[in-house]
């Protein structure tokens, strides 16, 4: 997604190898995960010669917190429980880091991440 946001001009489409080989990732894996992000409404993909990917939005409108409920929603699930003497306060604890968390991948878009470009001293 990172790479998307970094070549986002609405309209230039990504092609999978670009993204592989940019990536360091294999296209077998890296299909996977641009199927789960469309089916999650963050990309739009294009097939044919001159198909591939781009963003659906602009990177200041996606989200980690909408990137991660698309690939791996499990991460943002509270698997406690409020059983036993201990459940409840145990719940109550990871519920509050759980909120923190998710609010923290909110306020992260993906203009922030692209911004981020590494600093070089002399």
């Amino acid at each position: 997604m990172v790479q998307l946001s970094q070549h986002y001009d609405g309209q230039t489409l990504s092609r999978l190898d670009e993204l592989s080989q940019r990536e360091s990732v294999s296209a077998n894996f890296l299909v996977q995960i641009l199927n789960d992000l469309k089916r999650g409404g963050l990309i739009i993909s294009k097939r044919g010669k001159a198909g591939g990917y781009i963003l659906a939005s602009e990177p200041r409108q996606i989200s980690l917190l909408e990137i991660t409920h698309a690939v791996e929603p499990a991460m943002l699930a509270i698997s406690t429980s409020n059983e036993g003497e201990s459940g409840q306060p145990v719940n109550l604890a990871w519920e509050k880091l759980n909120e923190g968390f998710q609010k923290e991948l909110k306020s992260i878009t993906l203009d922030t991440l692209s911004d981020q470009s590494p600093m070089f001293y002399i």
